[in-house]
């Protein structure tokens, strides 16, 4: 999300924290996935069955957009670890916060599913609520619609989960539009749900496939370590590939402003400053930030917006094994 929230640990890492102010980020987070739970796998639980899956799936998408316009604003939005994860690799949030973050969401998916589950429960007409939830869990093989392999469900979660971090990252870059974030995620997220279904209830998330496994028979527990691994491996590669980007992009505003205002790197250039066309040293590392903020209206990450001290990005860093 691109809406400002009142504490910077979990969305910039390098920042002191304030003191409890992860518990409200976390509360948005768990909240947020139990919508998504619930909306995500009530309309299919609840719908004609040989009715087409399209409902189901915007529902879903919907209620992500709904979500993170109600909860971005606290804590960014994600609702998935998949999505907290390329959060994570691409330097905008603490692996601490992220860890938590994750907790949250299954916690709160896991609620989601319980209510749910309590409500089939009291359906006479439905005698085994666990068979019922067989029609919403992930699965492959003979479990899967079109009966899609291992190989098809792997690589369509890693591929859905990539597109779905690469998204959110990107619509909520800085200077982007704030409304535009969750709308782009929501029907990105409905459209790649709508060829999951079909390949065997995909959910490109972690949190969710968890839920719906738990209460499912025995297989779908059995399975679940493919939606587990392939969305996260998707998310991560989601955002190292932002991390590599953010890096390249660092030295980016310090040679157009060489190149606007006619000066030269000179000696201090390793220090920040930038000795202009009158002789005169003038500091970029501020100067180069100046009004650019982060997916939560936050002043953009050290690993996407400055050096270090001595001239190597923290996204480089990272990448040479000096910086987990």
């Amino acid at each position: 999300m691109s809406t400002p929230v009142p504490a910077r640990d979990a969305l910039q890492p390098g920042t002191a924290s304030a003191p409890g102010s992860l518990l409200p980020r976390l509360v948005a987070e768990a909240f947020g996935s139990l919508f998504l739970a619930v909306a995500g796998l009530g309309v299919p639980l609840f719908s004609i069955p040989q009715s087409s899956p399209v409902p189901a799936a915007l529902a879903a998408g919907l209620a992500i957009t709904a979500a993170m316009l109600a909860f971005g604003h606290i804590s960014g939005g994600h609702f998935n670890p998949a999505v907290t994860l390329g959060h994570l690799l691409a330097g905008r949030i603490r692996a601490g916060a992220a860890a938590a973050y994750a907790a949250a969401q299954v916690a709160g998916a896991l609620v989601g599913a319980l209510a749910l589950f309590g409500i089939l429960r009291t359906l006479p007409s439905i005698p085994d609520s666990r068979t019922a939830f067989d029609t919403v869990a992930a699965g492959f093989g003979e479990h899967s619609i079109i009966q899609a392999p291992l190989a098809a469900a792997v690589l369509l979660e890693l591929l859905g989960a990539a597109i779905i971090v690469a998204v959110f990252l990107g619509a909520g870059r800085p200077g982007g539009s704030r409304a535009a974030a969750p709308v782009a995620v929501g029907l990105s997220f409905a459209a790649l749900l709508q060829v999951g279904q079909s390949v065997g209830n995909l959910p490109y998330n972690p949190a969710r496939a968890v839920a719906s496994a738990v209460f499912s028979s025995g297989w779908a527990v059995e399975q679940l370590w493919v939606f587990l691994v392939a969305p996260l491996a998707g998310g991560a590669i989601a955002g190292l590939v932002f991390r590599i980007a953010a890096g390249a992009e660092s030295a980016a505003p310090v040679e157009d402003r060489q190149a606007s205002d006619g000066g030269t790197a000179g000696p201090d250039a390793a220090d920040g400053n930038v000795v202009d066309g009158n002789g005169g040293a003038k500091d970029t590392a501020g100067d180069a930030d100046e009004g650019l903020e982060n997916e939560d209206g936050v002043a953009p990450a050290p690993a996407a917006r400055q050096e270090t001290a001595g001239g190597v990005s923290e996204a480089q860093e990272f990448f040479d094994g000096k910086r987990s």
